[in-house]
């Protein structure tokens, strides 16, 4: 299975960092490949915001969307998502957040498997270079949002 890490210092508030990743209807607007995004569900249980969400994933007329329950939990300072249906065999990624003076260190582990295994083996050789795109999004449009210097 297809794994991978990701480790940034961004200079933003760790709130507006969660904020920016819990957003997840603004993807299509910033996110390598993300052409849709869509919240069915959003609801808190004590220190638990919990997110049932579609993603639509793709390039040219390769296009997939999955289903993910997303699980922001308010006192790790994490967000814990896993895959509810579609291509995916299994994901779990998990982002966790410290904030250290003006800066936000963001770490970002994906674990995944297709259920195409042929899919799953090209996956496999570029997904370092695709998480690093997508962590390059975030970065970016974190400092287009809350760094005003």
């Amino acid at each position: 299975m297809p794994k991978a890490s990701v480790k940034r210092l961004i200079e933003c508030k760790k709130n507006d960092l969660i904020n920016l990743v819990l957003d997840i209807e603004k993807y299509p607007k910033f996110v390598p490949f993300c052409l849709n995004a869509k919240i069915y569900e959003k609801k808190y249980e004590g220190e638990l915001l919990l997110i049932i969400a579609d993603l639509t994933i793709g390039k040219g007329p390769f296009q997939d969307t999955y289903k993910s329950d997303v699980k922001f939990n308010k006192n790790e300072n994490s967000i814990y998502v896993t895959n509810l249906d579609g291509p995916l065999k299994h994901l779990e990624n998990k982002w966790y957040f410290k904030e250290k003076n003006n800066f936000t260190e963001v770490s970002f582990d994906v674990d995944f498997e297709l259920k195409n295994h042929f899919l799953n083996v090209i996956m496999t050789k570029s997904f370092q270079f695709g998480l690093d795109k997508i962590a390059d999004a975030f970065q970016k449009r974190a400092e287009e949002l809350f760094n005003k210097s």
